[in-house]
């Protein structure tokens, strides 16, 4: 993924099926499979608790953990990208990039589709 190329301190990128499926992944360290399910797992959290609270559809999820960060961004309406980034990143940046990459995986899923 370009994503990689283009932010250094992004050690893994994984684009998944809202429902836990594998659409392509860049991680390394961690098993591609079961990161699939979890993020699955968490998005359907993440937009119940945005539903719940009344702040309208899901966006993204980010968890800052000791090792780093993880984050999830919607990839249109049936996918989502998870970023995995060291503890020293621009997490701003990796949100401008992310988001960026989220956008373009949602619009070929689309096209696709069509």
């Amino acid at each position: 993924m370009r994503l990689r190329a283009r932010l250094p301190q992004v050690t893994g990128a994984l684009a998944a099926s809202v429902d836990g499926l594998v659409l392509a992944s860049d991680t390394a360290r961690v098993d591609p499979e079961p990161l699939a399910a979890v993020t699955a797992a968490s998005l359907g959290v993440a937009v119940r608790l945005a539903d719940v609270t009344g702040q309208g559809g899901f966006h993204e999820l980010v968890v800052r953990a000791e090792g780093g960060y993880v984050a999830t961004y919607a990839a249109g309406t049936t996918a989502v990208l998870t970023v995995l980034a060291e503890p020293r990143s621009n997490v701003g940046r990796v949100h401008l990039e992310a988001r960026r990459a989220g956008a373009r995986i949602g619009a070929l899923l689309e096209d696709a589709a069509s």
